[in-house]
């Protein structure tokens, strides 16, 4: 499969970037963020095309994404306006409270990267290390000495990934009792040098 990498979202694209975004993360987020009707409404709604990079196949379909966090957002960040537009009042209240415990960690540091997924019929294929190696790429050229990502415990083959693309682990942070909502108990830091 021939793929292309590029940084951005096309507006005609945000509906596959959804549905690729919660077939990687829904594992994790469904109880928070599900039924998927509203949790794709959701990621719609959030996503944001200037802090992502694609990859596409030979027909132009979203076959992978990496996105990215800067001290201007997230990729797929979103506010607890956000959630209470798509679940209402109350359920926006109590998800942004739980999402709240979990923390959104800035790092000056580090470049930040906001979640990578790649199509589980892409998968195997470079995909992957390719979405990484732009992301420490953009990271260079925003002049940091490292990119950053955490790794949930229940994901060995991302760990995997990442161990073989040059990231190591510094620290594991157990999540508690949102381990039971979540679906995960721990997750991991990883860093890669870029500089």
């Amino acid at each position: 499969m021939t793929v292309t990498i590029r940084r951005g979202l096309p507006a005609d694209l945000r509906p596959q970037a959804a549905r690729l975004y919660w077939q990687a993360f829904g594992g994790k987020l469904g109880s928070v963020l599900g039924p998927e009707d509203r949790a794709l409404a959701y990621v719609t709604r959030v996503i944001r095309a200037d802090h992502v990079f694609i990859a596409q196949d030979e027909q132009g379909d979203l076959v992978g994404l990496a996105g990215f966090k800067t001290s201007q957002g997230s990729f797929a960040g979103g506010t607890p306006a956000d959630l209470r537009a798509v679940y209402g009042r109350f359920g926006g209240w109590w998800r942004a409270a739980l999402f709240g415990w979990l923390g959104r960690e800035i790092d000056n540091d580090r470049f930040l990267v906001d979640g990578i997924c790649v199509s589980r019929e892409a998968r195997g294929q470079g995909i992957g290390s390719a979405l990484l190696d732009a992301l420490c790429a953009e990271g260079a050229a925003r002049g940091y000495h490292a990119v950053r990502l955490d790794v949930i415990d229940t994901n060995w083959r991302a760990r995997a990934l990442y161990e073989r693309q040059g990231f190591t682990p510094l620290d594991t942070r157990p999540i508690g009792l949102l381990r039971h909502v979540f679906g995960f108990a721990s997750a991991t830091t990883m860093v890669r040098p870029v500089i």
